[in-house]
C-alpha cells in the first residue's frame, strides 16, 4: 500500500484565494444541499454557495444551533434562500423523513454535497446497529445520494449538470476495506474505522459516475480531500494532537474557509462541467488509493451497501 502523499499547506489556492468568488459564475437559479452545514466546512461551504445565490438547504442534526446559522448566512451574504432541514445521517428514518420533506417543497436539486461526518469517536453505533464511522459518515450518505437521485437526474441537463460531490480525506490513503468486517466489530480502532468510512465513499464516488456515465444522465460525482482543517472534529482523538493543533493550527490547519474550497469549485466550477470520478485536492485532480480504482470491490461495495440500507441495487 503506497504511502499517504506529504501534503504542505499553501498560502494561497491555484485557482481563487477563499473569500473571492469572482472566479466563479452566479448560480442564482441552482439549489444545493449541505449535510452538516452548521458548522466548520459545511457552515462555510453553505455560507460561500450562498454567497454566489444560490438556494441552500442546511441539513444537519443541530436544532437548537440551526436558526442562529441561517440567520447568520442570510444577514452575511444577503440571501434570503437559506435554510435547514432536520436530518439525522446516523438514522435511516430520519434520512428518509428528510428527503420526503425536501420533496415537497417541489424544487429541484442541482448539489448535492456530502460533508457531514465524525472522527475518531468511541465504538458506539447508529440507530440502525451500524458502526458510528461506517453508518454515518459512509451509509448515511450512501442513502441520502440514492433517495435523491432522481431529483438530481431531472434538474440536470445539457451543459448544466446537476452534481454530487462527497468530502473524503487523506486517510483513505492508509485505510483497508474490510468486507467481512465493515462495522470494525472484531478489533475496534478509532482511527482505522475512520479511514475506513472515507475509503468507502471514494469507492462509492468512483461507481455511482459509472453508473451516471452508463446511463447517460446530466448528474456527475466527484471526491474531494479538505486537507487538514481546524474543526471541532479533532474533539475526540489523544489530548497531545490537541494540544498541538491549540498551539500550532494557524502554522499546520487550513481553517474552514480554506478546507471548504475546493467543495465550493467542485460544485460550481465550470471547468468540471460534465466531468465525474475524479478525486480533487485544492481544485486539483489527484489519484486517490491504487484500490479505489478497482471496479470489482466499488460493484461488491455497492452492493453489499444496498442490502443495509434497503436500497435496490440497479448494478445486479
Amino acid at each position: 500500500m503506497p504511502a499517504a502523499p506529504v501534503r504542505i499547506k499553501e498560502s494561497k489556492f491555484p485557482v481563487t484565494c477563499p473569500g473571492d468568488l469572482n472566479g466563479f459564475p452566479r448560480q442564482p437559479d441552482r439549489v444545493a444541499i449541505v449535510t452538516g452545514g452548521t458548522d466548520g466546512i459545511g457552515y462555510s461551504t453553505a455560507k460561500h454557495l450562498a454567497r454566489l445565490g444560490m438556494h441552500v438547504i442546511i441539513a444537519g442534526n443541530n436544532d437548537s444551533k440551526a436558526k442562529q446559522v441561517v440567520s447568520k448566512i442570510k444577514e452575511e451574504t444577503l440571501n434570503d434562500k437559506v435554510e435547514f432541514l432536520y436530518c439525522d445521517l446516523a438514522s435511516m428514518m430520519s434520512i428518509r423523513q428528510f428527503v420526503q420533506k425536501f420533496k415537497m417543497k417541489k424544487i429541484p436539486l442541482h448539489v448535492l454535497i456530502n460533508n457531514a461526518g465524525v472522527m475518531m469517536v468511541p465504538q458506539r453505533k447508529t440507530r440502525d446497529g451500524f458502526e458510528e464511522h461506517f453508518g454515518l459518515n459512509y451509509l448515511g450518505h450512501f442513502l441520502l445520494t440514492n433517495l435523491l437521485l432522481d431529483m438530481l437526474r431531472e434538474s440536470g441537463s445539457p451543459g448544466h449538470s446537476a452534481r454530487v460531490v462527497t468530502v473524503s480525506s487523506a486517510t483513505h490513503y492508509v485505510a483497508e476495506l474490510n468486507m467481512d468486517d465493515l462495522q470494525s466489530s472484531a478489533c475496534y480502532s478509532a482511527h482505522a474505522a475512520y479511514a475506513q468510512s472515507k475509503l468507502a465513499l471514494v469507492l462509492f464516488t468512483y461507481h455511482l459516475q459509472r453508473l451516471l456515465a452508463a446511463e447517460g444522465s446530466h448528474v456527475t460525482a466527484n471526491v474531494v480531500d479538505p486537507g487538514v482543517v481546524n474543526t471541532d472534529l479533532y474533539r475526540h482523538v489523544f489530548w497531545g494532537t490537541r494540544l498541538v493543533k491549540k498551539l500550532f493550527s494557524w502554522l499546520l490547519f487550513k481553517t474552514p474557509d480554506e478546507g471548504a474550497w475546493t467543495s465550493i469549485y467542485a460544485a460550481v466550477t465550470p471547468e468540471l462541467e460534465g466531468v465525474g470520478g475524479r478525486y480533487l485536492y485544492n481544485e486539483k485532480e489527484t489519484k486517490s488509493l491504487h484500490v479505489t480504482y478497482n471496479q470489482k470491490l466499488q460493484q461488491q461495495l455497492w452492493s453489499k451497501s444496498c442490502d443495509m440500507t434497503g436500497v435496490r441495487d440497479v448494478t445486479l
